[in-house]
């Protein structure tokens, strides 16, 4: 009887041991500081599917070169807040903003960064997966919903963002970010480009 009263304790407390026992995080994030290149590489390179993060190459925001690619693709963060907290990094993907560019895509974006009009030699895309920390839609650099015009303040979630050579040929999609579908931000700045929502777009904004 001793016996079975004690092999029944011993099941009762790896039962416990095993219902207390955190999940393991399985998107594949390093452990360690943020401020790490692994984490960084990780971090902005997810922001596109695997098969393209797998040999994108990462730049990190004061230009550095994390890891050099071979597939034409760049990842790097886009937050031009920076980091809340600067001495431990991003707090998470999300916050970093990273989009992951082909090369048309990172002419836009550094033109955008300059205050110049982009000039491509043809069509532009890239990818959000972590979406973004929020935009007024109607008018670029606006980097607080207390700044944006009323109604057009979007924090987005995963998304796809084409770069029209010719910010004309977007001129048949809305503006309305609410829509579910593409629509156009910044329409008539000359930055003018497609979002294009995918699965958990509204995560951070709720779609009305």
């Amino acid at each position: 009887m001793k016996k079975i009263v004690y092999l029944l304790t011993l099941f009762i407390v790896a039962a416990c041991q095993t219902t207390v026992e955190a999940p393991k995080s399985d998107n594949g994030e390093p452990e360690g500081p943020h401020t790490s290149a692994e984490w960084k590489i990780w971090a902005y390179s997810t922001a596109a599917p695997s098969f393209i993060a797998a040999e994108c190459t990462v730049v990190d925001v004061d230009g550095t070169v994390l890891r050099e690619g071979t597939n034409g693709w760049t990842a790097m963060a886009a937050n031009p807040r920076g980091p809340a907290d600067p001495e431990n990094g991003w707090k998470d993907p999300h916050e970093a903003m990273p989009m992951v560019g082909d090369a048309q895509s990172m002419k836009w974006a550094m033109a955008y960064m300059s205050g110049e009009v982009p000039q491509l030699d043809f069509d532009g895309y890239s990818y959000m997966f972590h979406g973004d920390m929020g935009e007024d839609n109607t008018k670029h650099f606006v980097l607080n919903k207390e700044d944006a015009a009323e109604g057009q303040w979007i924090e987005s979630g995963a998304h796809i963002m084409l770069f029209p050579k010719d910010p004309a040929s977007l001129d048949g999609f809305t503006t309305d970010f609410n829509s579910g579908g593409p629509y156009v931000m910044f329409k008539g700045t000359g930055y003018d480009h497609l979002m294009i929502p995918v699965e958990g777009y509204y995560d951070y904004q709720a779609k009305k």
